[in-house]
């Protein structure tokens, strides 16, 4: 069946791990009918949650299309991973969506996975619901949870659903929208609507007044039917509330207990009834200038996607996951593809329930789905009409903020394992694999310790092949401190042509971030024009190496001011290698010294942990540029960390703060380095390369 742009909703599932995502999209599978039977992540059948790998870890690794029919609406639902580790996973659902229930414990309140994937929504002021879950639970407290929201997002929230008692009592839930209760239904049935328990009279009239009050923000002309009346029709509040909810200016709030099916037909009411439509929201679009435009979401244009998700399944080949922006995909839709300057024909296209693909004619603009077999189409590609050749705008990932260097333990299977790693880069675009030539190192950087090793697992579990692991090496340079001058002859006779160049430098130190300036000031004509790119060429190959460490050196002025040539045996080469022997011994001269880099750290801690997150920076050498509190109990810490202090600090900040603390990094500049870390550092190099040094 074919549904049209304003029959769909998008809604990507996230929340702080252990919230009850999965069990939450089982059971909205069982009510919507896709599935005779809600699974438990305990027995390991639940429809997301099927990859060997989280079946063992009972945890969410990958993000999971499915979709349900409801009242003639097609809901699409994307559940993703709860864990830090994966938040590429739960990008390419924000990509996808208009719309993230936010399912928050009721037991546990706000956690900080939820409040660092609210600064996400907050970036792309993406419309939000959320579903207190789990109202059964010992500790449940509804008001506390409601209030604790309200605390911690400073926004309004608005009561939909109210539970029929909590902990031990809770018996279900009261829609104050549609003014019914739904109870705990049987073991294995669906929910049913009921009258409103006579005791809750009061209550729900409370919370009817706050629903009410909130729907009259969310649109201009009910804010004055409100003021005028002191009261709102059923349809008014709708109205407010759909207006509200797509501005991004009240966040609706239901509640249930997924584990007893308990909220689910609630839940799914609102969001048919409620929820965005894809063409909520435009597109956009970068164009050959530079410059941006708008993209309305319209069936009837022609067609274009975008792929949000790359997938490699052993039985299917190479799954794409696109949203259809304009016009309708259909099997063998032929399209263009901007990054590859080619034609790309779409081919067979789906729809999914977890890993269970189910075969659809067509998509129209605003739906999901997967298109199998695309030959060249990456994460992030658009395709389009030949006519319209300029991209989507890309998602936005995350930088890794944990590296480590890889090897195997056997040569033969270094190819293997490379093959295997670009594989997996392609599908999580959060992973990276990079070769270092400078420390011939294979380096592969991801969101954290668990991430990393969840794919090293994967790799010896469906390869068989055993890696060496161990911290990268940091990538210091060399620099002058001074001036200093001097000169080089590169003399060599051997029978016929001899070589000859004679090179005279000065050798100065220039701004941080400028690596070389080379200037010619010879007069009278000491050496041909013709050799000057040659000796360019040597101080580039010789400033590969430097004299301390064997690390490059950077930021220095090379002034050539005098030479010698001989008129048979000068060449190019000569002066090259003059160049690289005069640079070598001015350097030395030149009073050099180590440079390390310097990391752009950015922290978010509880206010628990502020005192030990300042005091390990400290230890680190870290300078503390300013500190912010961003709300929810949450505070922002800059700094300027040496990068050799931050190898681990991806574990390190998890034990600090019991896992509650993430943290963004980046390379800023480049710092000079003295003393017994700068000597550790040389005889390390110097070990490294077979030589020994007596400590000073």
């Amino acid at each position: 069946m074919s549904y049209s742009t304003d029959s769909i909703k998008n809604t990507v599932i996230i929340g702080h791990v252990s919230t009850g995502k999965t069990t939450l999209l089982e059971n909205i599978l069982f009510t919507g009918g896709k599935i005779a039977k809600a699974e438990t992540i305990e027995n390991g059948r639940t429809v997301s949650d099927y990859a060997e790998e989280e079946i063992e870890k009972k945890i969410s690794i990958y993000s999971t299309l499915s979709n349900i029919e409801w009242n003639k609406k097609k809901l699409n639902f994307i559940d993703t991973p709860g864990s830090g580790d994966f938040i590429g996973e739960v990008i390419s659902g924000f990509r996808a969506c208009q719309s993230a229930l936010v399912v928050v414990g009721c037991d546990a309140g706000v956690q900080i996975e939820t409040i660092k994937l609210w600064r996400n929504l907050d970036k792309r002021n993406m419309a939000r619901l959320i579903f207190i879950n789990k109202c059964d639970k010992e500790r449940a407290d509804f008001k506390a949870t409601f209030d604790d929201l309200k605390t911690k997002f400073q926004k309004t929230f608005v009561p939909i659903a109210i539970p029929i008692g909590v902990g031990a009592a809770y018996k279900g839930i009261v829609n104050l929208l549609e003014g019914k209760a739904y109870l705990i239904p049987e073991s294995g049935k669906k929910e049913e609507s009921s009258a409103i328990p006579p005791d809750m009279a009061k209550e729900v009239e409370e919370y009817k007044a706050l629903m009410m009050e909130a729907a009259a923000e969310g649109d201009d002309s009910i804010t004055e039917k409100y003021l005028e009346n002191g009261t709102l029709t059923n349809e008014e509040i709708i109205t407010g509330l759909i207006s509200g909810l797509s501005n991004n200016k009240i966040i609706p709030v239901l509640c249930g207990t997924a584990t007893q099916n308990s909220g689910i037909a609630s839940l799914l009411n609102f969001i048919e009834s409620v929820s965005p439509t894809p063409n909520i929201r435009k597109e956009d679009i970068k164009k050959d200038d530079g410059t941006e435009r708008e993209i309305t979401i319209d069936s009837s244009a022609s067609p274009s996607l975008f792929v949000f998700k790359t997938s490699i399944d052993q039985f299917s080949g190479k799954l794409s996951y696109i949203k259809v922006i304009t016009g309708v995909i259909k099997t063998d839709t032929e399209l263009y593809n901007p990054r590859e300057s080619k034609k790309e024909k779409v081919g067979k296209i789906f729809t999914t329930l977890g890993k269970k693909l189910e075969e659809v004619k067509e998509l129209s603009a605003g739906d999901i789905g997967i298109a199998i077999k695309l030959p060249a189409a990456i994460t992030n590609d658009t395709l389009r009409t030949h006519d319209n050749p300029e991209p989507y705008r890309h998602m936005r990932i995350p930088h890794p903020i944990y590296s480590i260097c890889v090897s195997a333990e056997s040569k033969k299977d270094e190819d293997k394992v490379n093959l295997f790693l670009h594989k997996v880069a392609e599908e999580d675009l959060t992973f990276q694999i990079k070769f270092n030539s400078e420390t011939k190192e294979s380096i592969i950087s991801g969101m954290g310790e668990l991430h990393i090793n969840m794919i090293l697992n994967k790799l010896k579990e469906k390869q068989k092949i055993e890696v060496n692991t161990k911290p990268p090496q940091v990538a210091y340079r060399e620099t002058v401190t001074k001036k200093a001058s001097g000169s080089y002859r590169h003399k060599k006779q051997s029978g016929g042509h001899g070589q000859f160049g004679e090179v005279h430098f000065e050798i100065s130190p220039i701004e941080r971030g400028k690596h070389l300036s080379f200037i010619n000031t010879i007069k009278g004509g000491a050496v041909s024009k013709g050799y000057i790119p040659g000796i360019e060429k040597g101080i580039a190959e010789g400033m590969l190496e430097g004299v301390l460490a064997w690390y490059p050196v950077v930021d220095i002025e090379v002034n050539l001011f005098d030479g010698k040539e001989h008129d048979v045996d000068s060449s190019e080469m000569s002066f090259k290698l003059a160049a690289k022997g005069c640079l070598k011994a001015v350097l030395e001269k030149a009073s050099p010294t180590l440079l390390e880099p310097i990391m752009k750290l950015t922290v978010y801690s509880d206010d628990q942990y502020i005192g030990d997150v300042l005091s390990d920076l400290s230890s680190r050498r870290g300078k503390v540029l300013g500190q912010d509190s961003i709300g929810g109990g949450i505070q922002e810490i800059k700094a300027e960390v040496p990068e050799a202090e931050l190898l681990k600090y991806a574990i390190d900040l998890k034990s600090i703060t019991s896992g509650t603390g993430s943290f963004e990094v980046e390379f800023d500049h480049y710092s000079p380095i003295s003393g017994k870390i700068a000597e550790t550092i040389i005889n390390e190099a110097k070990a490294r390369r077979g030589t020994t040094v007596a400590s000073e």
